[in-house]
């Protein structure tokens, strides 16, 4: 069985090991693969994994001995999963590996935002607080967590993580999800999206990226939130209107924004998310911790193993 990792640097940039995954077929890693170059590396290959690389109908259908593809991630729009269930290719994805690490990372950005850390460490660096006539000082209001309200857009496993996560801090925590779980955790409430808009003085997404809600946070959803509130996200970059965060940002529609994630990514040069004001932008790496990445590890070598048993895992199409 030959086996092709188009992408595979992010996953495991040598903190790891591809030897469960090499136990299984002769097993080429590549640490990245330009769109050009897919077809001639994946054209022997019967399994495909891929974290971004894109897997268009074109290339799905240029590729006859293909019989699997394994995304490394938990979102798989990167493949054309329409065109792999046509040739009978089933499609997994790493549906659980980083529940702890994403919310983790929510609130990274939410207490850098309250307390302004990195803002202030940055000055301490610069040689301020030596000079202060203070013990201390602080050039923002710092704002306590206990008692906000947290609204979470999407709560499945990551979305309840977080909302526990508030409860802890004493927040208040009210979520929306397309498919709401028939009785929610106990100290959350179910809402609409109008109401987390106008109530959160948090608002944090955790959505599979769809052709539904792209641009899901708009112009108009902005205008909603309170002054003094802050968007986080750690979920999909296109779920967010670019241009109407940095103008609700830069005329002070709202207080701040922690993004992990951006519409394109990498993304440009100049940015204008990189100057609009209390804006911080992380490079995706609220998945990234080691135990994470360890354990959608061994959540892909375990699909693989399925599939060659016969009874795929973590299928997103049906095959």
């Amino acid at each position: 069985m030959k086996i092709v990792v188009l992408d595979g640097y992010t996953l495991n940039p040598g903190d790891l090991t591809w030897d469960g995954l090499k136990q299984l077929g002769t097993c080429d890693v590549y640490d990245r693969t330009a769109p050009e170059d897919v077809l001639s590396r994946a054209a022997d290959a019967e399994i495909v994994m891929t974290n971004k690389v894109v897997l268009s109908r074109d290339i799905i259908n240029s590729l006859p001995k293909m019989k699997y593809i394994g995304v490394l991630a938990t979102g798989y729009n990167v493949v054309d999963i329409q065109a792999a269930q046509e040739r009978n290719i089933p499609v997994t994805n790493i549906p659980t590996y980083g529940t702890q690490s994403v919310a983790q990372m929510v609130f990274a950005h939410l207490l850098n935002l309250t307390q302004r850390v990195a803002y202030h460490a940055q000055t301490v660096a610069e040689g301020r607080w030596a000079k202060s006539e203070d013990f201390c000082y602080w050039d923002y209001p710092l704002i306590e967590l206990a008692d906000l309200t947290m609204g979470i857009i999407g709560f499945g496993r990551i979305g309840q993580a977080t909302g526990k996560i508030a409860i802890a801090f004493g927040m208040k925590v009210i979520a929306y999800d397309i498919y709401p779980p028939p009785s929610p955790p106990e100290g959350v409430e179910l809402v609409d999206l109008d109401t987390i808009f106008r109530e959160s003085d948090a608002v944090t997404l955790h959505c599979l990226l769809t052709e539904e809600n792209v641009g899901l946070v708009n112009a108009e959803r902005l205008s909603q939130m309170k002054k003094t509130a802050f968007l986080i996200n750690t979920s999909r970059g296109p779920l967010v209107d670019q241009d109407a965060l940095v103008n609700a940002l830069n005329t002070g529609q709202i207080a701040g924004a922690g993004l992990d994630v951006l519409p394109t990514e990498p993304p440009d040069a100049d940015n204008p998310l990189y100057t609009a004001k209390n804006c911080y932008v992380t490079p995706h790496i609220s998945w990234a911790t080691r135990s994470a990445r360890a354990r959608l590890m061994n959540t892909a070598v375990n699909n693989v193993k399925a599939f060659l048993d016969g009874h795929p895992e973590n299928v997103v199409n049906s095959g």
